[in-house]
């Protein structure tokens, strides 16, 4: 695609590095960009474009795009964030599949808000298109991170990459290439190379957690009807909770699902022959075999990778004005919240209205990011974590509907001064994650006063009840 930016803004004279060209790193780049950066993107991995068979992605779950991610992409150009989304499906609510196949709707938001699936390997390459649309945008593929210092001009950042194929067996194509810029981005993942190297400069707290879950994917195919093409309704998550473990099932625009099974890892391993995977999805999960097929749930199960969920954390997140780290490279987290690639997306907006609000005084804006953005990031990992057992068990409790229903009241009586939390994280993106957490714990402590006071006024009347039946006697 030729380069045809339009309103391209008053150049800048610095140049940014940005280190992962995945979903954060893309729209880094389309961000800085659009205030007159020139960038220079680099990827460990070749061009997924460029690839002659695409093969199914097995080690990854669909994302679910919702306010915050939206209102990132509409931050940095509202017409390429219509054309970057034009595939989403909406999901208004959970569809709970019980043992016998019987299923319960469960919508998400108040006012039918939705989340919106998306195929993760399909919205990057829409993301690397729209990069080709700027005459101030490279991208290399094929680099790899091997070490970073500050040692350039006024403390610049010097960075260096190895390739990651050998193309030719001269020393000019294989050796080391270093490049100088005015700052750097690491938008590279969980297992982050540039904050690696940026741990050699700061005092960075760290820590990894990984979760005993592992997860597979499956996929559910489109029907075989031409006017029924999804086999399960296309505009829910679908959800098999089974206390300990369970089967999601998330829409694509073609018909067909991407499921994805999560479980313990012991059990998840001791699934190692044909017999025990049918006996156990038979027992677990009929209805789904009905729609994956038998087959197939068997290849998968015997065959698919079985993926690790980890929980990283890290702070500071910058040196001084010369480098900082985003999305995944400095928190990432599970995927029940479908937070990550929201939050990732946040990240980059936030930290370029702080950029903005400085007037592009960087290690201002960088060190007030790394201050007021811990505490965001620290909840949301951790309400991601939490709510593996709101999906996988708490779905099928009593109490759990009947305080789904309070909330929604409470919210009719006193409008937004009372959001549910699922509401304020998903669809409210004005809200900090942080604030989510402490509304939603007044709220709580409020609903549980409220639940006392039912029974206990239930209690008391079923009690004058009894007595008056007995006085009667």
């Amino acid at each position: 695609m030729s380069k045809i930016l339009i309103d391209e803004p008053e150049p800048r004279k610095e140049k940014v590095a940005i280190v992962g060209a995945g979903l954060v790193g893309c729209l880094a780049a389309l961000s800085f960009a659009r205030l007159g950066y020139k960038v220079t993107l680099y990827e460990y991995r070749d061009d997924p474009r460029n690839e002659t068979t695409v093969d199914r992605n097995l080690r990854s779950i669909n994302l679910a795009v919702s306010d915050r991610g939206i209102r990132a992409l509409n931050a940095v150009d509202l017409e390429m964030s219509i054309r970057v989304l034009k595939n989403i499906l909406p999901m208004r609510g959970r569809m709970i599949h019980d043992v016998d196949g019987h299923q319960t709707s469960m919508k998400y938001g108040l006012h039918n808000e939705a989340i919106n699936s998306i195929d993760r390997a399909y919205l990057n390459i829409e993301l690397l298109n729209e990069l080709d649309r700027h005459k101030n945008i490279k991208v290399n593929y094929g680099l790899k991170l091997m070490k970073m210092d500050f040692s350039g001009k006024n403390g610049n950042p010097r960075i260096y990459f190895e390739k990651t194929k050998k193309v030719a067996n001269t020393l000019e194509e294989n050796a080391i290439r270093t490049f100088e810029y005015n700052f750097v981005i690491g938008a590279d993942g969980a297992y982050s190379a540039t904050r690696f190297q940026l741990q050699k400069f700061v005092r960075m707290d760290f820590s990894q957690e990984y979760m005993d879950c592992c997860y597979i994917e499956l996929y559910i195919p489109p029907g075989a009807s031409k006017k029924y093409k999804f086999q399960l309704h296309p505009n829910r998550l679908h959800i098999w909770p089974r206390n300990k473990f369970m089967l999601i099932a998330l829409p694509n625009f073609d018909g067909s699902f991407t499921s994805t099974f999560f479980g313990p890892w012991d059990l998840t391993e001791s699934l190692d022959t044909r017999e025990k995977v049918i006996d156990f999805f038979q027992t677990n999960f009929k209805d789904a075999v009905d729609l994956i097929g038998l087959e197939q749930v068997v290849e998968a199960f015997l065959t698919h990778p079985k993926c690790s969920l980890v929980c990283t954390s890290c702070f500071p997140y910058n040196y001084k004005g010369k480098c900082i780290i985003v999305g995944d490279a400095a928190h990432s987290m599970v995927p029940f919240y479908g937070q990550g690639m929201n939050c990732g997306f946040e990240d980059v907006r936030v930290l370029v209205e702080l950029v903005k609000k400085h007037e592009y005084e960087l290690e201002s804006a960088f060190n007030e990011y790394s201050v007021t953005r811990q505490q965001d990031l620290d909840a949301i990992i951790t309400l991601a974590r939490n709510n593996y057992t709101e999906m996988s068990h708490n779905v099928n409790t009593t109490r759990y509907a009947v305080r789904k229903k309070m909330d929604a009241a409470m919210h009719l009586i006193f409008g937004d001064k009372w959001l549910p939390l699922y509401t304020m994280v998903s669809f409210r993106g004005d809200i900090r994650y942080s604030d989510c957490i402490k509304r939603s714990k007044v709220q709580g402590w409020l609903l549980s006063q409220l639940e006392l006071g039912v029974y206990g006024l239930g209690a008391w009347l079923a009690f004058k009840a009894i007595r008056a039946v007995v006085r009667d006697r």
